[in-house]
């Protein structure tokens, strides 16, 4: 390996953004940001790392395992590298906008680095943006996230959205009173992550027939959403789990009556990346596009301290938000001839012109214009449209 080569080598999951894609994430990130301003979120912007305890407090613990830690040499504390945005929020919302008005609604927009990629996701840096409203127990909060999330996303062109609508506490409450240890409540949530009805029937001996059948019956109850739903409300559930079937149909009910036409589906026993959301959640996705586009849902805000307040989000995850849409073509770039003078830059520059200066004499600026990679070439005052012939590499 060549000394260039192995000073461009980066950890595995990490890139390097290079025009004009850098610009074009910039521009979408901005875009998504002012379709949440457009409903009232204000934008807030924490820090790329915390100190370890409270950045990992209260729900943060279920993220410790993508957490990157390192000693803090001033205070010779454990700092943490972010790995999501969402709990800083929620943080912040807790302690610096404690005193605002509720509903609270906050956005932001920021790098996260994360421990290990997965299969669908390798990358272990990218971009995301996000909003938050904390201090909203009502499901029609749930709704507004959705739907603004939705109309964001599908405001960047992207017509095929799909939102998959989940309660991961509702298994939970049906397993209520199951003495299980850890090793058997690993190998059932696998069971019903992967929708492998045949292992949880074989649990059948440790958690009992009927919860066993209840638990395949959920599983079923999974698809698109009106189908799933009235499955799901002939379930025989317990009442605790009966209250989260009933938070899920209401969240269903805003979100339907405000999109009728919004595809949306049901997974009631999904629980994959949404380890400290305590009631209703959603992903979002793309008809093929790898990764889910974002996701969100229900969880409590606060700042470790055991006190909290209900909240929901949703956070857009940019490198499948960026593969989702169409990469912008460079914009048309102006080359100015070194001499050009400075008022016509300036004149060009307020028409919306992008202007490459010449910084060396030529006498064929068109080649020079071409060489940078620019469309326009300023010839005698006068703007020109490079000849084709010459963009398609004939000089002659």
């Amino acid at each position: 390996m060549n000394q260039l080569t192995d000073k461009a080598l980066l950890p595995a999951g990490m890139t390097d953004a290079l025009p004009p894609h850098a610009a074009f994430e910039a521009e979408t990130v901005e875009r998504l940001m002012a379709s949440f301003a457009a409903y009232g979120y204000e934008r807030v912007k924490p820090p790329l790392i915390e100190f370890e305890d409270s950045l990992l407090a209260s729900g943060g613990a279920a993220l410790a395992a993508q957490t990157f830690r390192l000693m803090d040499p001033e205070s010779h504390r454990m700092l943490a590298l972010r790995p999501d945005m969402t709990l800083q929020v929620a943080r912040i919302a807790a302690t610096r906008l404690a005193n605002s008005p509720r509903p609270l609604r906050l956005g932001y927009a920021g790098q996260v680095v994360q421990v290990k990629g997965s299969q669908l996701r390798p990358e272990r840096q990218f971009g995301q943006v996000g909003a938050e409203i904390v201090g909203a127990a009502a499901p029609c909060a749930d709704a507004e996230v959705i739907l603004m999330a939705a109309e964001a996303i599908e405001a960047l062109g992207l017509t095929d959205l799909t939102v998959d609508l989940g309660v991961p506490t509702l298994v939970p409450s049906v397993l209520v009173g199951l003495d299980l240890d850890a090793e058997t409540n690993a190998r059932l949530r696998t069971a019903l992550d992967r929708k492998d009805m045949v292992e949880v029937g074989a649990m059948a001996p440790v958690v009992g027939r009927e919860t066993a059948a209840l638990l395949s019956g959920l599983v079923v109850a999974t698809g698109p959403a009106e189908e799933a739903l009235a499955a799901l409300m002939k379930a025989p559930l317990p009442p605790a789990a009966a209250a989260e079937r009933a938070a899920l149909a209401d969240v269903f009910a805003c979100v339907r009556a405000g999109a009728p036409e919004l595809t949306l589906s049901i997974d009631p026993v999904e629980n994959r990346g949404f380890e400290y959301h305590t009631g209703v959640t959603f992903t979002l996705f793309e008809r093929n596009v790898r990764g889910e586009l974002g996701r969100g849902g229900r969880y409590v805000a606060g700042n470790g301290d055991g006190r909290g307040e209900p909240a929901t989000g949703v956070t857009l995850f940019m490198d499948s938000v960026l593969r989702a849409i169409p990469a912008r073509k460079r914009p048309s770039r102006l080359f100015l001839p070194l001499g050009t003078a400075t008022d016509d830059g300036r004149r060009l520059r307020r028409d919306g012109w992008i202007t490459i200066g010449g910084l060396q004499p030529t006498s064929e600026p068109e080649v020079e214009a071409l060489r940078l990679e620019c469309s326009h070439v300023l010839v005698n005052g006068e703007v020109r449209v490079l000849r084709s012939k010459l963009r398609n590499g004939d000089r002659g």
